[in-house]
């Protein structure tokens, strides 16, 4: 494990036992949490286990990941013990066009937790970041294996302002939030994701009518603003944000009107574009 100048009254360990009590039921998603002290990547261990035949509601949490990634495979690491990193397993039975919900929906469940524990106004930048103000909390990483879905999150908890990996980012610590305790905080967001996610697969994955997309929207700093989005193939789409659809894309209605109208966008780093003063 990486050296820390914090011991464990600082940044005390989770404590896997507490965690399965705490979440495991029968009839519940979550069926095992094992937490390690230090691996390459949740998501790919998980995505092994996932090839293996792994149930769904297997949660992997680490305490220091050493090769971590984000979107567009950018490195994510933080110093032992001062974010919450994992992943978890799902093999959701709704259709796959609908499956781009999955990270948005996770995203709600962060903001919930971090609103509850840390009493703290974090809001949703699409498709994947957790933002206090406009700073980065956290980021979610979904990836497809076979006929399940590797869902990760990186949530920066107890970093100080000098630990933070850019200048653009944040952490519970750093917001003064009201608590800073990981292993609450890791119990309050899988039980919100865990209930969203039931709604949505009772609902066939309707986002409509399990009432994912208006809390979605409520919880947006996305939607409403002026957006760059950078396109795969190096385009650029500059305009407002005008919602999100059926299948969880960003819905931008160009500046250009040469452009055409409302554009569905899947896939695109989005920058929060502020208005002239």
């Amino acid at each position: 494990m990486t050296d820390s100048p914090y011991t464990d009254l600082d940044r005390p360990p989770l404590s896997q036992s507490a965690l399965n009590r705490a979440l495991l039921r029968p009839g519940g998603l979550w069926t095992r949490i094992t937490v390690v002290d230090s691996t390459g990547s949740t998501n790919a261990d998980l995505a092994r286990a996932a090839r293996e035949g792994a149930p769904e509601g297997s949660v992997l949490v680490a305490e220091v990941q050493t090769a971590g990634k984000g979107r567009l495979g950018r490195s994510w690491t933080a110093p032992p013990r001062s974010a919450l990193t994992f992943s978890f397993l799902l093999r959701p039975r709704v259709p796959v066009a609908r499956h781009g919900w999955l990270p948005l929906l996770a995203g709600l469940g962060v903001v919930s937790g971090v609103r509850r524990v840390g009493e703290v106004e974090a809001r949703l930048k699409w498709p994947n970041d957790v933002l206090i103000g406009e700073r980065k909390l956290a980021g979610v990483l979904a990836e497809r294996v076979d006929d399940a879905v590797i869902v990760g999150i990186g949530l920066n908890v107890g970093l100080r302002a000098e630990e933070l990996p850019v200048a653009t980012a944040t952490s519970l610590a750093v917001a003064g939030a009201a608590s800073t305790d990981r292993e609450p905080l890791l119990k309050a967001v899988l039980r919100a994701i865990e209930a969203g996610y039931r709604e949505w697969t009772a609902a066939g994955g309707d986002a409509d009518a399990c009432g994912l997309r208006p809390a979605y929207l409520a919880a947006s700093a996305t939607v409403g603003g002026r957006v760059r989005v950078e396109l795969p193939g190096e385009q650029t789409l500059l305009g407002r944000a005008t919602g999100v659809d059926e299948s969880g894309r960003l819905l931008v209605e160009p500046d250009d009107p040469d452009e055409g109208g409302e554009r569905a966008v899947s896939a695109g780093d989005v920058v929060h574009v502020r208005p002239r003063l």
